[in-house]
Formats: structure tokens, C-alpha cells, sequence
């Protein structure tokens, strides 16, 4: 009798010390997961206080002030807007471009890999690095900071993120869909462009607006590169103004005016990057819905 309850009693031990660890696992990362959610939480509650504040219609009709006098950040949004516009029109290309080589002509060989590294670098690169890089090659030959460069490090940000979602996306793909049209007679290019860059269309929106939202806070390139400017002006190839500059100038300031425009400064990047996300969510839902 004694013989047979061994086994059964080192099962029963077993069991109960699986479903010990299992349940310590459990615990400990929902208390981690709380703790998280606690400061992300209490970070967008500042933020949304201090933010909520400032927020008048002069924020988007007037400029930045002077220390003392009343003004918005009306040329710091637009500044923002036009130069994020242009690294989202130099980056997209040549992102998606890249990603569709990888994924349908450079599944191996030495110049994919090679890629694929390149590409890994710049992805988990810091941004300032990149700043850096565009002031070396092109602040200091020009001889001044401009939107041009500014546009250059963003674009520098965004295009391994989108080379990264494209070849992912079209990764997805199921072959089959491939080799029928090929079976039909289309040539590889218009394979590519009518079905499978039409089925991962989804997933590359996705890339692209992924990438907009995180060049959208960026500050460190922008200090090395565009700088920032008081006045209005949409002169690309002159210093120009941005929100991530001018918020880092105005909440480092000892004016409390200013330090009240960094915050809905703050809190309008915020909201955008949140809307960007929501909606880059919904584009890949929808794409792998299709």
C-alpha cells in the first residue's frame, strides 16, 4: 500500500509546487503591470492638469512671446508640421522601397544581411547620434542650421522603422497568392505592386504612421539640426521653429509664462502621438481583417 501512494504523493507534491510557481509568476507580473500603469497614469495626469491650463485659442493664433508678454505657439506647431511632413515624404520611399527588396528579391545573400544590419543599427541607434551625424555632414559644410536638416535626422529616425513593418508585412503574405499571379503571366513587378503590397497595404500604413508619431517628440536631433526660431518663417533652409525645441527651451526657463506653453506643448505632442497610434492600430486591424 505504502508503495503505491509514493508516486501518487511525489505527483501530488509536483503539481502543487507548478501551480505555486505558476500562480508567483501570475502575481508578480500583474503587480509589475500595475506598477507601470500607476506612473504611466500619474505622468499623463500631470500632464493633462498642467496642460489643460494653458490651453486657450492663442496657443494656435499667436507666437511664441517674449519673457513677461502673452503668445501661443503658433509657429512652433507649423514649424513642427512642416518638418515632419518633409522627413515623412523623403522617408516613406525609400522605407518601403527597401522593405520590399528585402522581403520579395533579398530573402538571403550577403547585400540583405548586410542590410538587415544596417538597418537593426539605425533602429536601435540613440537619437542624438543621428543628430549628430547630420550636423557633421551637413550643419557644419552648409554653415548654419536649417529645417532641411532637421527634416534629414527625422527621416534618418523613421526610415528603419518603416523598412522594418514593410518587410514584415509583406512577410505575411501567403506565397500562394504570389505564385497564382505569377501562374497568370504578371511580371514580379506587377505582383508586388497589385497583390501583395495591395495585402499588406494595412501593415505599411501601419509603419509609416508608427513612424511619424515617434519623430513627432523627437528633440535631441532638432537641436543639432533645425535649432529653433521666435519668428515665423517657413524658410526650410534657414533655422525654424518646432515644438520639441521650444518645449525644452520653455520648461528650462524661469518664466512661469513660458513654462505654461511647455506644458500644452507637451500635452498637444502628446495627444498626437496618442491619435497617431490609435489610428496606426486600426489601419493593421483593418489590413489583416482583409
Amino acid at each position: 500500500m505504502s508503495a503505491n501512494s509514493t508516486p501518487w504523493r511525489s505527483d501530488t507534491v509536483h503539481y502543487r509546487r507548478r501551480l505555486f510557481v505558476s500562480r508567483f509568476n501570475l502575481a508578480m507580473s500583474l503587480a509589475t503591470m500595475a506598477l507601470g500603469m500607476v506612473f504611466l497614469c500619474w505622468i499623463l495626469a500631470t500632464l493633462f492638469v498642467h496642460g489643460m491650463a494653458a490651453l486657450s485659442p492663442a496657443l494656435f493664433t499667436q507666437m511664441t512671446p517674449p519673457p513677461g508678454a502673452s503668445g501661443g505657439l503658433r509657429n512652433a506647431i507649423v514649424g513642427s508640421g512642416v518638418i515632419v511632413a518633409t522627413a515623412t515624404f523623403v522617408s516613406t520611399p525609400i522605407g518601403v522601397l527597401a522593405g520590399i527588396y528585402l522581403a520579395e528579391y533579398g530573402r538571403a545573400g550577403w547585400l540583405a544581411e548586410t542590410t538587415r544590419f544596417v538597418n537593426d543599427m539605425l533602429l536601435s541607434a540613440p537619437s542624438i547620434i543621428l543628430g549628430l551625424f547630420v550636423y557633421t555632414v551637413y550643419v557644419v559644410p552648409v554653415g548654419h542650421f536649417s529645417g532641411w536638416a532637421g527634416s534629414m535626422a527625422l527621416a534618418l529616425i523613421a526610415i528603419p522603422v518603416i523598412v522594418r513593418t514593410t518587410e514584415n508585412s509583406l512577410r505575411l503574405v501567403p506565397g500562394s497568392l504570389r505564385e497564382a499571379a505569377v501562374a497568370l503571366g504578371a511580371p514580379m513587378w506587377k505582383v508586388i505592386v497589385n497583390v501583395t503590397l495591395r495585402a499588406a497595404r494595412g501593415g505599411v500604413i501601419t509603419g509609416v504612421l508608427l513612424a511619424v508619431a515617434r519623430m513627432s517628440g523627437e528633440t535631441a536631433p532638432l537641436l543639432f539640426t533645425a535649432l529653433n526660431n521666435q519668428f515665423w518663417s517657413l524658410d526650410m533652409n534657414a533655422p525654424i521653429a518646432n515644438l520639441p525645441v521650444v518645449i525644452f527651451q520653455f520648461a528650462m526657463s524661469p518664466f512661469d509664462d513660458w513654462k505654461a506653453l511647455a506644458w500644452a506643448g507637451a500635452l498637444l505632442i502628446t495627444a498626437a502621438v496618442l491619435a497617431l497610434n490609435i489610428v496606426a492600430r486600426a489601419a493593421f486591424r483593418q489590413g489583416k481583417a482583409r
